[in-house]
């Protein structure tokens, strides 16, 4: 791990899950590491499904006794979204993944949040 300067407390620019940037420093669970330098990377492995909900084949059952209407529960929709979205940052001494629940934004949540770092990570004076 690299010695903390003893000049005051950074402001939190931004935080991602368990991570948080400064202007000079990548604060982990496991230390402080310098920004300059590390690389930000976002991994979507979101899944959507379709699929008619359970509710609607029951409902088709009970009614479908009583009219031909209830087939009309047949046409509900379901959309499920399975997996995660991974944000890692790699730098020289670490690296470090946090993983967010897939949504129908997620993927685009993690993209801006990932070019955000990226942007502070390119401003960030190399470390002496």
């Amino acid at each position: 791990m690299y010695p903390v300067s003893q000049g005051g407390v950074e402001p939190v620019l931004l935080q991602i899950g368990d991570m948080a940037l400064t202007s000079t420093h990548v604060l982990l669970p496991y230390g402080r590491y310098p920004l300059h330098g590390a690389t930000w990377t976002v991994q979507d492995s979101t899944q959507v499904t379709d699929g008619i909900p359970v509710v609607a084949v029951v409902l088709t059952i009970i009614f479908v006794w009583f009219c031909l209407l209830g087939l009309l529960f047949l046409l509900m929709k379901e959309r499920r979204y399975l997996g995660f979205v991974s944000v890692s940052v790699t730098g020289p001494g670490f690296h470090h993944t946090a993983q967010f629940p897939a949504g129908p934004q997620s993927a685009g949540w993690a993209a801006n949040v990932v070019a955000q770092a990226r942007a502070i990570t390119a401003a960030a004076p190399p470390y002496m």
